[in-house]
């Protein structure tokens, strides 16, 4: 990797001055965000790995519906549901508050 910045330090500058001026330098030069990526680059799947890796989620997934279906494991239940089908109960939270009036 090529030296992208530098700098001397000039006439009476203390040495916490040349520290700050390389730091901003270093930043200006955007060297910090292009390592902080580069730290986690992993390697692209190939086509095979890929292709494997998608026929194991199918397998597995018409396993799970299967055992579902014959009961011997328990269907999961949803979470959350659509705002339409289950309508809101009013609360009264702040209706007898000073606050609220």
């Amino acid at each position: 990797m090529a030296i992208q910045a530098e700098v001397t330090k000039s006439g009476n500058e203390n040495p916490l001055a040349t520290i700050r001026k390389f730091s901003r330098r270093v930043q200006g030069a955007g060297l910090v965000r292009t390592l902080r990526a580069r730290r986690y680059h992993s390697r692209q799947a190939s086509k095979t790995v890929k292709k494997k890796r998608a026929l194991k989620l199918i397998k597995r997934r018409t396993e799970y519906r299967k055992l579902i279906k014959e009961g011997k494991i328990a269907e999961p239940v949803r979470r959350f549901q659509h705002r339409e089908s289950t309508p809101r109960p009013s609360s009264s939270l702040g209706e007898g508050t000073p606050i609220a009036r």
